[in-house]
């Protein structure tokens, strides 16, 4: 390490050929905001000049563009993008997004401690510098049946690993605010670390209880009122604008140059075909400057703001000593990524050919005891003032609602006249045979049935339909091929995406998942389907930490007071 010091001041000071160097660049400063002509040198993986003019043993010609810091994902999970890790690298990182933070929350659900063996394994071989914050509400309620359970041994055992930077998004409020004992435990362990929060609608004096237990950043926040006053009160919020919740238009008026310390950018959920049609943290750039922040904001909360909230002290800034995460645009406002360097390494395909990729796990992990039949599908009771989940358009959070709808022969009905649809979450680790039952408005389904093996946090499948031969068909076919989402019409299936790992993620490339994405927006258009992202929506529909009435294989939640209703 001494050498490496000496040979980073000697290139810094221009005595020795800097290993790199980027000329003719426009160095955008976020201290100023000015655009400042210069040569950056760099050695090895860091920064070593800026500010001057250089001589590099191999040189990159910035030919005029601009210069920015690499992009850092505040908070992700690398599962929803619906690829691997390796993937994932080869996908985002041509966007500028130069490291990433992931909750593996969602194959910890379902693999338990394998899934942080898996993803540590993969951040130590990713282009990208991948970092694992440790999934700490596995299960996130009691409320579901989950794959595994992870108490306070299990996440201590990986605190150290350089990969880790703290516990995930601590979901679990209620343990927080009443003092649970396994809570107490996690966030003791921590308590020197960072610890993610996850607070939607949280205001008053119970966000005051839970910040007191450490918590420092929050990307649930849905509101500019509800984010001002998580900032006042010393949170940093994480911005997010991902594939199903799209908070940035009401969060930016926020944001500008005073606030910009305060807030980061994440996009928590974002799939291939969304980042192929729009980008990844360069479109909530390009987005955000479109709707009235300054570029400086903007670039900040993208970079210095980010790595300040997670203490990353070796990046956010093109500077002497920082890690050589750079992005070179053709246009600042518009965040046209031209190149990209990750840690000193000029970001092509040859680049990517050099990582070692580990194999998947988690394969054949969609087990249900028997075959399920439209039998199962059936609802019983009356229909008078029935609960049902309300989609809202670009968020989570679910109304809830109480409509009469229809029955016969004892049965009660979905409702095309009223966009009501039946929904059913069936349990898929193999530890029993519970199917919840409910309906949901919102998905404009005419025919046939939607499901999905992806369903946060615990990923049963959950089923939408029209009728109850359809839904029991697609259940049966997702344990069939392993996984995945899938559209069925008449008994016949019209689309799929297989994702045999955990039932989450494909072992195929993006651009095959963006294909077959493609081709399942179009049948469930077909089918009457109105959401963009139907499955991405579908998945969300089992996640009873998110108000204010869901549905997991116990049955329909009641978020607010966490009773089946």
């Amino acid at each position: 390490m001494q050498k490496t010091i000496m040979r980073r001041v000697a290139q810094g000071q221009g005595r020795e050929p800097a290993d790199l160097v980027i000329r003719n660049v426009r160095l955008f400063d976020l201290v100023t905001g000015e655009l400042v002509p210069t040569d950056i040198a760099i050695c090895g993986d860091r920064i070593v000049g800026t500010y001057g003019a250089y001589e590099g043993v191999r040189t990159i010609d910035g030919a005029g563009r601009i210069a920015v810091p690499g992009f850092i994902d505040t908070h992700l999970h690398v599962e929803s993008s619906l690829v691997t890790p390796f993937e994932f690298d080869r996908c985002v990182l041509p966007h500028g997004v130069t490291t990433a933070i992931c909750d593996p929350h969602e194959m910890a659900n379902v693999l338990g401690r394998a899934a942080f063996d898996y993803f540590l394994a993969a951040a130590e071989r990713t282009i990208m510098d991948l970092r694992v914050n440790l999934s700490s509400c596995v299960p996130a309620t009691s409320m579901e049946t989950s794959g595994a359970v992870l108490n306070v041994n299990d996440l201590v055992a990986y605190r150290d690993h350089p990969k880790v930077i703290g516990l995930a998004e601590f979901m679990n409020i209620p343990g927080v605010l009443n003092g649970d004992p396994g809570c107490m435990d996690k966030l003791a362990a921590f308590a020197d670390g960072h610890i993610d929060g996850h607070a939607p609608l949280m205001r008053g004096k119970p966000l005051n209880g839970y910040l007191a237990a450490g918590i420092s950043t929050d990307h649930e926040a849905t509101a500019a009122d509800e984010a001002l006053e998580k900032v006042r009160k010393g949170m940093t919020v994480l911005i997010r604008e991902g594939s199903v919740c799209k908070d940035l238009e009401a969060l930016v008026p926020l944001l500008n140059v005073a606030t910009s310390p305060f807030f980061a950018f994440c996009t928590d959920d974002r799939n291939p075909l969304e980042i192929a049609h729009e980008g990844h943290l360069d479109f909530l750039i390009r987005r955000a400057i479109e709707l009235g922040v300054e570029p400086l904001a903007a670039y900040r909360a993208a970079s210095l703001s980010a790595a300040t909230a997670f203490g990353l002290k070796d990046r956010g800034q093109i500077a002497p000593g920082k890690r050589a995460d750079i992005v070179l645009l053709d246009d600042l406002e518009r965040c046209q990524v031209s190149d990209v360097i990750s840690a000193g390494r000029l970001v092509d395909d040859a680049v990517f050919s050099e990582r070692e990729i580990i194999s998947p796990v988690g394969l054949e992990s969609v087990k249900l005891p028997r075959p399920v039949t439209a039998q199962d599908m059936r609802i019983e009771g009356n229909g008078r003032d029935r609960p049902v989940m309300g989609l809202i358009p670009g968020q989570i959070i679910t109304d809830f609602l109480r409509l009469d709808l229809p029955e016969r022969e004892g049965d009660v009905l979905a409702d095309p006249a009223q966009d009501v649809c039946k929904v059913c979450v069936v349990a898929r680790h193999g530890h029993n045979d519970n199917i919840g039952r409910g309906f949901v408005r919102g998905f404009g389904l005419k025919a046939g049935a939607l499901a999905s093996s992806v369903g946060h946090d615990s990923h049963n499948i959950c089923v939408v339909g029209s009728n109850d031969a359809d839904m029991a068909c697609a259940v049966n076919h997702l344990e069939k091929t392993g996984g995945g989402f899938v559209a069925v019409r008449g008994g016949k299936v019209l689309a799929e995406l297989r994702l045999p790992v955990a039932g989450l993620m494909s072992d195929a490339s993006y651009e095959e998942v963006q294909d077959d994405l493609i081709l399942l927006r179009k049948a469930a258009k077909e089918m009457g389907v109105i959401p963009e992202e139907p499955f991405l929506q579908l998945a969300f529909l089992p996640l009873p930490v998110i108000p204010h009435l869901k549905i997991t294989d116990y049955g329909m939640v009641d978020v607010r007071t966490m009773c089946l209703v």
